[in-house]
Parts: structure tokens; C-alpha cells; sequence
């Protein structure tokens, strides 16, 4: 599979989210400028990954949202393909309207950087094949504004749609029915504010987040 990563001015996790999609692939993904008005040819997945886009000035992924590169990724969205927002990435996700909702910050106003148990509520998309519905895994969160918010009519929706991929066993920040992760209609965009990169091999303490990729692979093969 051929995949991109797209690089903000700020962008701090885009070399985990390479070195992960490399490990599982086998494939070195291209790192795409956000100045860039092009996909490269034959990409086959987006990541959109975490940091602080633009230092997270006017609102998190605000300005990000606006950069050159976005248009593709939308229309590639819109094509069906796989695209995948992490922290700040799912913040880009619901500012450009590939998602619905915003992220805010967290109930405590704290940053919370800790490995975090959640429950898989959906195992039957591109990203989560490879889990079991109701599975309990661990996942490391690094996030300031990661608490989901949504009008009760969204959020019924999303939960009605089977559109909660991952939800927080407990309250980490404050999130709307502790959701940690939501698709969009047609399944091809997650958005998800725990770090599955950062838990792909044994040195991490874990693997619970290799098998995210494994399922996009799968899908690709």
C-alpha cells in the first residue's frame, strides 16, 4: 500500500506515524508538504498526524485546515479512500467537514499523557477489522483538546450509524459519552484522538494499535 502522510508547520508525530505504516507495509510512506496542492500518484491511504499544527493558534487544526494540500485529501476522501486523522489530525478532520463535532479542551484543562483502556464499538470498518466488537485494548492518549463534542442530535446519530469506532472506558477529558474515535458515513475517514502508532510493537508495551494498520493492509492486499 502506498500511503501519505501530510506535514503541517508543527506537526510532531508525523515521523511516528511513518515509522508505524513503514513497519506494517513495508513501504515508506510519502511525506506530503501541506504547500503541496497534489496527492502523489497511486496513494492508497491519508494520515493526518498529531502535534500542534500552526502552534494550535485560533483553534486546533483551524489554520491547517485551510492549507494547500486539503482539497486533495477531501476529494480523495470523497473517492472512497482510507483517511486517518490521530490528535491533532482528527481536529484537521473536523474543521475541514470530513467529520462532525469539534474537539475542546479538556474538562480539567489539563494535558493528558498516559496509556488509556478503551472499548472497540465498531470492528466492522476498514480500520478496525482486526479487533472484536467489545474488545478492551490500551492505547497511549498526548492531547490538551481532546474532549469530542457534538450537538445530542449528532451524537445520537453517530451512535445510531455505528459510527463510534472507539469509546474511553471511563471519563479521560471529559468527552461526550467518552467517544475516543468516530467514522465518517461511508467508513473510509476515522478520526481518533488516542495514538495507535505509538503502540505497534513490544518496546512500545504493547501492540494494540499495530493491528489498526493490519486491518488497513488487509483491506489494501
Amino acid at each position: 500500500m502506498k500511503s501519505a502522510v501530510i506535514v503541517f508547520p508543527g506537526s510532531n508525530c508525523d515521523r511516528d506515524i511513518a515509522v508505524a505504516l513503514e513497519k506494517v507495509t513495508g513501504t515508506k510512506p510519502a511525506m506530503v508538504w501541506h504547500g503541496e496542492t497534489a496527492l502523489p500518484d497511486g496513494t492508497g491511504l491519508i494520515a493526518l498526524p498529531g502535534g500542534f499544527s500552526y502552534g494550535d493558534y485560533l483553534r486546533c487544526g483551524a489554520i491547517a485546515a485551510r492549507s494547500p494540500i486539503i482539497p486533495a485529501v477531501v476529494d480523495a476522501a470523497g473517492r472512497g479512500m482510507p483517511v486517518i486523522g490521530i490528535c491533532n489530525g482528527f481536529q484537521v478532520l473536523t474543521e475541514i467537514g470530513l467529520l462532525p463535532g469539534a474537539l475542546m479542551r479538556n474538562a480539567a484543562l489539563n494535558f493528558v499523557c498516559r496509556d488509556v483502556p478503551m472499548t472497540v464499538e465498531n470492528s466492522q470498518s476498514l480500520f478496525t477489522s482486526r479487533y472484536s466488537a467489545g474488545e478492551s485494548i490500551t492505547i497511549p492518549v498526548a492531547h490538551h483538546d481532546g474532549n469530542y463534542f457534538a450537538e445530542t442530535s449528532v451524537l445520537d446519530r453517530l451512535e445510531g450509524e455505528g459510527r463510534v469506532a472507539f469509546r474511553y472506558s471511563g471519563n479521560i477529558n471529559g468527552s461526550a459519552r467518552n467517544i475516543a474515535g468516530i467514522l465518517n458515513e461511508q467508513g473510509n475517514v476515522l478520526g481518533m484522538m488516542p495514538h495507535p502508532e505509538r503502540r505497534i510493537e513490544a518496546a512500545h508495551g504493547g501492540e494494540d494499535g499495530h493491528r489498526l494498520f493490519e486491518g488497513l493492509l488487509e483491506m489494501a492486499g
